[in-house]
């Protein structure tokens, strides 16, 4: 038995997230078949994470337990040869069998993508969240740096949450701006559903003047959802490094 480590990269617009589900079209069941045509055996992959209806991954990465021989390049080639354009795998290589794509994680960082201008851009179209207003980097940084540290943030993950311990620790929030174009990173050691989006929803919110920089710790301490932002689109979100 060998446990294949395969990172691949991912447009979600056409995806109901990765996980598997009934009557709707995922990232794992499309690679799953691929896979499976590959290795010659009906496959199960293990993803590293879930990611919601029309989120994105850079770097995503899922093990699969195989019998087979094939040489990791030759695996890379083969899966490809039947993915759709919008998924692409970038590397694979053999790892020991105790290694899992999701317990094995220590962290992982997302990127949040805004175009922020006037206009629409056309070729940014699902790809980046377009915000008219006028951002405050630095206003928004000093909010951000509240969220760094061990917090519980019930307050920012969605009510639909089946996590019962919802403390989390973010190790890194940064916010950079390039022209028209602002990439908030949010690197931690795990993340509760729709957190990111919620994170990032709330630091807009904070650049309109509807929260406070000094208020997260409040919010924080809350843990009512009601108390945080809203929820950033989805589209504007890339899964952009998992760490082990």
């Amino acid at each position: 038995m060998r446990n294949l480590k395969v990172i691949m990269t991912y447009k979600g617009t056409a995806y109901h997230g990765f996980q598997i589900q009934d009557n709707a079209v995922t990232v794992q069941d499309v690679v799953e078949k691929c896979v499976s045509r590959v290795l010659n055996s009906e496959t199960s992959i293990t993803g590293c994470s879930r990611t919601d209806a029309g989120v994105h991954a850079n770097r995503y990465c899922f093990s699969v337990l195989t019998d087979s021989k094939i040489p990791e390049k030759s695996f890379v080639r083969g899966v490809n040869s039947y993915l759709p354009s919008d998924i692409s795998i970038l590397s694979c290589e053999e790892v020991p069998l105790d290694f899992h794509a999701r317990y094995s994680c220590k962290a992982k960082e997302y990127v949040y993508l805004i175009h922020n201008s006037e206009c629409r851009n056309p070729f940014a179209e699902d790809l980046q969240y377009h915000y008219r207003r006028k951002m405050d980097i630095e206003l928004m940084r000093k909010a951000a740096a509240h969220f760094i540290g061990t917090h519980d943030f019930r307050s920012f993950c969605s009510a639909r949450t089946d996590k019962t311990n919802t403390v989390r620790t973010i190790y890194e929030l940064s916010i950079e701006k390039e022209n028209e174009l602002v990439k908030i990173f949010i690197k931690g050691d795990g993340f509760l559903y729709n957190m990111v989006r919620i994170i990032v929803g709330t630091l807009l919110s904070v650049n309109e003047g509807k929260i406070s920089a000094d208020e997260i710790p409040l919010i924080l301490e809350k843990t009512d959802r009601l108390s945080a932002g809203k929820t950033a689109q989805a589209h504007g979100l890339y899964l952009n490094r998992v760490f082990y």
